[in-house]
């Protein structure tokens, strides 16, 4: 079997993207990790069907799957390529909303600028302590649409990402899903940098949108840092998280940021999860 795809970035987070539209798209968990491998496939951190949505819930349904061919609930850098993918292939002009495991998701689309409108967060715990190899550490966490852990360094670039990223993704405070990891750098008054450990990935990651918008909102509450928040990513794009709170609830949450075409192309899938 042979199947278009559309390679995208969004802030170095890459996609493979594949119009499923007419439902005719089987992938086992073996075959898309196969797509995603960058040694033996097209490579990506994860791939992207858009499908019909239910009816009467939203123009499309996204769905998602991590690099190692497990489906996620959410990912804010591939909504934003979804929505442009959307755009590209006639199925909208400035505004698209799709259904996704985490919510129905709203994208206004400006050239090659996507901002989404996240569903409201939940599950925030601040400064629990966490025992880990190098001590104990504080860590604050909280989902937005996945999980994701934070924590607060000095500078990003001593960040030990990938060893305590790995470490805390598995341990057993966060059982039994594991979680994803952020390490978050204050620059100013308006900016943090974040670098950020992936679930699914098992590796850092150029960029992660539910992890920068995790980021932001809890280093508002831990600093009072006002909306909208600049986040530099890792791979060297700036996103921008905006969003209101009040009684302790926040709303309106957005995502802003680029949404990139790399290339097409055709790949082969062979039934024993081989292609390329």
């Amino acid at each position: 079997m042979r199947l278009a795809f559309t390679k995208m970035n969004g802030a170095g987070n890459d996609f493979v993207m594949l119009d499923n539209r007419s439902l005719s798209i089987s992938l086992s968990k073996g075959q898309i990790a196969r797509i995603c491998d960058r040694h033996c496939g097209v490579g990506a951190n994860g791939l992207l069907l858009l499908e019909p949505a239910a009816p009467g819930m939203a123009d499309f349904r996204m769905r998602y799957y991590n690099s190692d061919g497990g489906e996620a609930e959410m990912c804010g850098n591939g909504a934003r390529c979804f929505a442009r993918f959307v755009q590209k292939l006639g199925g909208c002009q400035n505004h698209v909303s799709f259904q996704t495991p985490a919510g129905i998701i709203q994208a206004d689309l400006d050239g090659p600028l996507v901002r989404i409108n996240l569903g409201a967060p939940h599950g925030l715990r601040l400064d629990e302590k966490v025992k880990l190899s190098v001590g104990e550490t504080v860590v604050h966490s909280l989902n937005t649409g996945v999980s994701h852990a934070v924590l607060m360094v000095e500078d990003a670039d001593l960040a030990m990402v990938g060893s305590l990223g790995s470490e805390i993704r598995h341990h057993p405070h966060f059982a039994p899903a594991g979680t994803n990891v952020n390490f978050v750098q204050r620059l100013d008054s308006h900016s943090i940098r974040v670098r950020t450990y992936e679930r699914g990935v098992e590796d850092e990651t150029l960029a992660c949108g539910t992890g920068i918008v995790a980021s932001a909102l809890i280093i508002h509450m831990l600093s009072q840092l006002p909306s909208p928040i600049s986040v530099k990513a890792q791979g060297g794009d700036l996103l921008e998280v905006s969003f209101l709170h009040d009684r302790g609830q926040f709303h309106d949450v957005c995502l802003k940021g680029p949404a990139d075409f790399t290339f097409e192309g055709m790949v082969e899938i062979f039934q024993d999860g081989k292609g390329g």
